[in-house]
């Protein structure tokens, strides 16, 4: 268990960094989500919200697992090397669009695009949102929203070639971005004008390309580690 530590803490600190992103895909729909909610249930607004994004991360862990059986079936064979470098060039290419450098990430989207034609629709008639309950299934429907950041997070913790411990990393990483997309769906503006500062995104893009770099299979890792 001490071994995840320092992973656990990578997670986290990908979905906090990432928030900003999130904001740009997610922060939408939490303001629709919390004006959707019936009069009645106003004085429910937080208890939805959270089951909104409980539902949202518990998708990713979904997702985490699912890949993580990728990475497991690939750990032993030589495909493995390669799925570590994709994934560090994944996360590179994450702080550069987190930092707004190149926007290349978007063009991964797309490949979530097919599968989202399908949910949308689902996730529609969920809305407005009369309880916790819906709030939570139409958390769990649009986690599979098509997002380079969730995509370049996903193939980080398929690499580590186990699927609990993938599930687990995108469990984290999708509590890293609760502080965010809590404070947007309570409408906490100051949050959001200070991760959309343009000293924030390149700060949080410097650090994700760092951490892509040291992900990268090679001696320097080992130099690091003994530093």
């Amino acid at each position: 268990m001490a071994d995840l530590i320092p992973l656990l803490a990578s997670a986290f600190i990908l979905g906090l960094l990432g928030a900003g992103h999130c904001l740009g895909m997610c922060g939408g729909l939490m303001g629709a989500l919390t004006l959707g909610i019936p009069e009645q249930q106003q004085q429910h607004r937080l208890r939805m919200i959270i089951a909104y994004n409980l539902g949202r991360v518990s998708s990713y862990a979904v997702a985490g697992f699912l890949f993580g059986l990728l990475g497991w079936a690939v750990e032993q064979t030589p495909a493995a090397a390669a799925l570590r470098v994709i994934a560090a060039f994944l996360l590179i290419s994450l702080g550069l669009y987190l930092a707004g450098w190149w926007h290349g990430l978007t063009r991964i989207e797309n490949l979530g695009r097919h599968l989202w034609k399908y949910i949308q629709p689902i996730a529609g008639r969920l809305l407005p949102v009369k309880s916790t309950t819906h709030a939570l299934l139409l958390g769990g429907l649009w986690g599979w929203l098509p997002c380079g950041l969730v995509y370049s997070t996903l193939f980080w913790t398929a690499s580590q070639g186990d699927a609990t411990t993938s599930a687990l990393l995108m469990f984290t990483f999708g509590l890293g971005t609760w502080p965010v997309l809590l404070a947007s769906g309570l409408a906490a503006e100051r949050v959001t004008v200070f991760l959309r500062k343009k000293n924030v995104r390149y700060a949080a893009g410097t650090l994700v390309i760092l951490y892509g770099l040291w992900t990268l299979p090679g001696p320097h890792q080992h130099w690091l580690m003994g530093h």
